[in-house]
């Protein structure tokens, strides 16, 4: 999981303390709601230049860092394949 993602998660997680961020870290169980799972998302478009696919945007998604962390692999790596 890339720190940069780590470092925006951050401030969204009111209960994460001094505990460090893992790939199987309950970001709901962390303070994640849905009004910050949006902006979350915005600021994880702007640091990443991705844009998140619709199917993307759900619980499933924003249930763990790394569950988060794989969808926005997924995205760069098809824009990555439509650039080539």
């Amino acid at each position: 999981m890339d720190t940069r993602l780590s470092e925006l998660l951050t401030p969204f997680l009111k209960f994460l303390g001094d505990r460090e961020i893992t790939p199987d870290a309950s970001l709901r169980e962390l303070g994640l709601d849905s009004m910050q799972a949006i902006e979350l998302l915005f600021a994880i478009e702007d640091t990443f230049g991705v844009t998140l696919p619709d199917d993307d945007m759900n619980d499933d998604t924003f249930a763990t860092a790394g569950s988060l962390w794989t969808a926005v692999c997924a995205t760069l790596d098809a824009q990555q394949v439509k650039a080539a």
